[in-house]
C-alpha cells in the first residue's frame, strides 16, 4: 500500500507524544489509530472516496489533524472551513466545492447542522465515533487532489486552491529543511486552521519533524505568556498583529513577570512573523524587548512558502529574504522583461513542486495565474543587497489585515446592502497593528447618518470578524476615472 509520507513518517516517532494541552497528552501513535478510525466511518462500505471533498470545521489539535488524517487516508479532498465564518461563507465554500460530508465535532455541529440538512450534505461529528470495524485503508498516490483552500482573490469570489499530496510534501519539505525543525522542538498553535500558516508551516513541519504541538482554541494571550515563562516552547509562530499585542502587554507587566516571560522568548531558537508584512518599527522593537531576531518571510496560499529570511545569518527589517530550497523565484517589469538585475521593482514569480495545481473549476483562471510554468502571484517586490523586498499588491483591491488577505469587493458587496448605504468603496490603510485596517469610505442616501459603531454592529452575521469595517469616512461623492470607475488609489487620497 502506498502510504502517504507525513502519516507514513509518524511511525518512527509513535510513543512520542505528539500533543499536549494541560495534563492531556496524545502520541504520534494515538493519531495514526484515530485516523484510521476515523477514515473507516467515512468510507463506511466504500473502498476509497476517490476524491470525494470532505469540509472540516474543527478547531487546532489532536482532533484535528486526526480528522484531516482520515480524509487522507480515506481518498478524499480536505476542505478545511472557518470556524467564525457566516453561513453563507460556509454555503459558498460546500457548494462551489460539492462538498459530500462535513467533520465537525459536538460544539460545532449544531452551528451547521442546518445548513448540512439544506443542502443534503452528510454530517459527521467525530466525538460520536468510538468503535469502528478494522477496514483495509486505499493506496494513495503523491499525484492525487489532497487539500482545497479558498482564498479571495480580485473578485468577489473566492477561488478554491487545489493542492496534491505531492505539492504540500514539497512545502513541509521545504521548511523543514530550512528552519532545521527535529523532533526536540516544541511549538504552541493557536492560528486559524483553515489557513496555510497553521496548517503547514506549524501543524504539518511539527508532526513531519516528530515535535510537539501545544495547541490552544484561541490566541489566549495570558496562558501562552505563562507557558512561554516556563520554557514550554522552542519555536513561536504568528502574525505581525499578534506581537504587537505582545508588546504592548509585556509593558504593562511588572518588571518580575515582564523577566520571566521575556526570558522564556529568549531561549527559543527560531520566531518567526508571516501572513503581512511586518513593519520594520516591530520588528526592531521585539529585538530590542526580547532579544529575538523574528525571521519574516513570504509565502501564499497557492504556493506555500516561498521566500525567507535567512536562519543562519541576517534578519533584515523590512525584507523577506532569499528564495526557499526547491524555490525558484523572479521578478517580471510591467513591461514584460524579467528583471536580472537588483534595485528594479517587478511581479514575483514562482514555480518549483510546491507550486498549487489549479483552482478548483476554474481553468481559465488557473491559467491566467501562470506564465508558462511560474505563478504569478500579483505581489510587486524588489531585490535589495539578495533579499526581497515587497512592495504591495498589483491589485488595490486585496487588503492584509491581521494575517488574512481579504477581497475589498467582497466586502463591498456586502456593505450595499445596508439600507443607508448608496455607494462605497472598500480599501486597506496602513496599520502599525493590523497592517493594513479595513476601511470604508461610504456615500449615504439622502438625509441617512450612519457611524461606525452602527455599521460595525450591523455587520454582524453579515461578515466575519476580520472582514468588519475598522474605519469608516462618509463623503458626498466617491472619486472616479474617465470611464466612470472609482479610483482606489483616488479614494486612498482622501485620508
Amino acid at each position: 500500500m502506498t502510504e502517504i509520507p507525513l502519516i507514513a513518517r509518524a511511525r518512527a516517532h509513535a510513543t512520542s507524544i505528539a500533543f499536549r494541552s494541560g495534563t492531556s497528552t496524545q502520541t504520534y501513535q494515538d493519531i495514526l489509530d484515530r485516523s484510521h478510525g476515523l477514515a473507516a466511518a467515512l468510507l463506511g462500505e466504500a473502498d476509497d472516496l476517490n476524491e470525494a471533498r470532505v469540509a472540516l470545521l474543527l478547531p487546532g489539535g489532536f482532533g484535528y489533524v486526526a480528522a484531516q488524517w482520515a480524509i487522507w487516508r480515506a481518498g478524499g479532498i480536505k476542505l478545511p472551513i472557518c470556524l467564525s465564518a457566516t453561513e453563507s461563507e460556509w454555503e459558498y465554500a460546500l457548494t462551489d466545492s460539492s462538498v459530500s460530508i462535513v467533520m465537525t465535532d459536538a460544539a460545532m455541529a449544531p452551528k451547521i447542522a442546518p445548513l448540512c440538512e439544506r443542502l443534503g450534505v452528510r454530517l459527521m461529528d467525530i466525538e460520536a465515533i468510538t468503535a469502528v470495524p478494522v477496514k483495509s485503508l486505499p493506496s494513495i498516490s503523491p499525484e492525487r487532489r489532497a487539500m482545497i483552500l479558498y482564498t479571495s482573490g480580485t473578485t468577489s469570489k473566492p477561488k478554491g486552491v487545489v493542492t496534491t499530496h505531492a505539492n504540500i510534501q514539497a512545502q513541509i519539505e521545504s521548511l523543514v529543511q530550512a528552519w532545521e525543525w527535529s523532533a526536540s522542538d516544541r511549538i504552541p498553535l493557536f492560528l486559524p486552521m483553515h489557513h496555510i500558516h497553521g496548517i503547514i508551516n506549524v501543524t504539518s513541519c511539527a508532526l513531519w519533524s516528530g515535535a510537539m504541538i501545544e495547541p490552544f482554541a484561541r490566541f489566549d494571550l495570558n496562558a501562552i505568556l505563562d507557558r512561554v515563562s516556563e520554557d514550554a516552547y522552542t519555536l513561536f509562530m504568528a502574525v505581525p498583529t499578534i506581537y504587537v499585542k505582545l508588546i504592548q502587554a509585556l509593558e504593562s507587566f511588572s518588571e518580575s513577570k515582564r523577566t520571566a516571560i521575556i526570558g522564556g522568548f529568549k531561549r527559543m531558537r527560531l520566531m518567526v512573523s508571516g501572513s503581512a508584512a511586518l513593519p520594520a518599527s516591530v520588528h526592531e522593537q521585539w529585538t530590542a524587548l526580547t532579544g529575538q531576531k523574528l525571521l519574516e518571510r513570504y509565502g501564499m496560499t497557492e504556493i506555500g512558502m516561498a521566500i525567507s529570511n535567512l536562519y543562519h545569518g541576517e534578519r533584515r527589517p523590512g525584507a523577506v529574504g532569499a528564495p526557499l530550497p526547491g524555490v525558484e523565484v523572479r521578478l517580471k517589469a510591467e513591461s514584460g522583461k524579467i528583471i536580472t538585475t537588483e534595485d528594479m521593482p517587478g511581479e514575483i514569480q514562482v514555480r518549483g513542486p510546491g507550486v498549487f495545481a489549479a483552482y478548483w473549476n476554474r481553468p481559465e483562471a488557473t491559467a491566467e495565474a501562470f506564465n508558462g510554468d511560474w505563478f504569478c502571484t500579483g505581489d510587486m517586490a524588489v531585490l535589495e543587497r539578495g533579499y526581497y523586498r515587497i512592495m504591495g499588491r498589483l491589485s488595490v483591491d486585496i487588503i492584509k489585515s491581521g494575517g488574512y488577505k481579504l477581497s475589498a469587493l467582497e466586502i463591498e458587496a456586502a456593505l450595499l446592502e445596508h439600507l443607508m448605504i448608496a455607494e462605497c468603496a472598500v480599501i486597506g490603510l496602513p496599520d502599525d497593528t493590523w497592517g493594513e485596517a479595513v476601511t470604508a469610505v461610504c456615500v449615504l442616501k439622502d438625509k441617512a447618518t450612519l457611524d461606525l459603531p452602527t455599521l460595525r454592529d450591523w455587520c454582524k452575521g453579515r461578515l466575519s470578524v476580520y472582514k468588519v469595517p475598522q474605519r469608516l469616512l462618509v463623503v458626498a461623492e466617491l472619486p472616479r476615472n474617465a470611464m466612470g470607475k472609482v479610483t482606489k488609489p483616488a479614494v486612498k487620497a482622501l485620508f
